[in-house]
């Protein structure tokens, strides 16, 4: 067998398996994950005491998605850029886990995802009723969620027909914050994924 025929192909083997794997719709995908477990009870609790993870998201390749499997919080920094307006939040539900998908005109900006037994409105400082229950607290920066005009592009979504989550309402857009609540009967697994064309930010919560 000719051994200088074989070394070229192993080496275009390696670059083949080297190149990953596209979004089917052509999307870039970057994952920030939660990494510890919630309490065995499975009893409502405050928000963890670790510190948040900060490192920028990884790409992932296409595929099924697990359930999630961590609560720790997540927290990703972006300063100096244009604040992105928030123009309206879907949700599906999937076996395992629902899916809140957060909807951007710009690029995805900063973000800090925890657990959290109390919640207030941005600006006025108003408790927001959590049932009894806990909020996946979303905080996007620099973000906003109002035209150049003042009108709302987003209030509130319905959480229907998701399981894990309860409700999902709007806890403010005050001076370059934009706060989502997702509300549910305990505290969850989680994780958050960023998606590009379109921009938008995913976040999966467990059953």
């Amino acid at each position: 067998m000719n051994i200088a025929r074989l070394v070229p192909l192993a080496v275009c083997g390696a670059l083949l398996l080297s190149c990953g794997t596209a979004q089917p719709d052509g999307s870039a995908a970057r994952t920030t994950t939660s990494t510890s477990s919630p309490s065995s009870s499975g009893s409502p609790s405050g928000p963890t005491t670790g510190p948040p993870e900060t490192s920028a998201p990884a790409r992932t390749p296409a595929g099924t998605a697990p359930s999630p499997t961590g609560t720790t919080p997540v927290q990703v920094p972006r300063e100096g850029m244009v604040p992105a307006r928030v123009t309206g939040v879907r949700v599906a539900r999937h076996d395992g886990f629902d899916r809140v998908v957060v909807d951007f005109e710009g690029d995805v900006p900063g973000y800090t995802v925890r657990w959290k037994s109390k919640v207030e409105t941005e600006g006025a400082g108003k408790p927001i009723d959590l049932d009894g229950g806990q909020a996946l607290h979303v905080m996007l920066i620099p973000a906003e969620a109002h035209t150049e005009a003042g009108e709302p592009t987003w209030t509130g979504t319905s959480a229907e027909p998701l399981t894990a989550v309860t409700g999902i309402v709007s806890t403010g857009d005050f001076e370059g914050h934009v706060g989502i609540a997702l509300i549910s009967d305990r505290t969850r697994t989680f994780r958050v994924k960023e998606y590009t064309s379109p921009d938008r930010l995913v976040i999966d919560v467990g059953h």
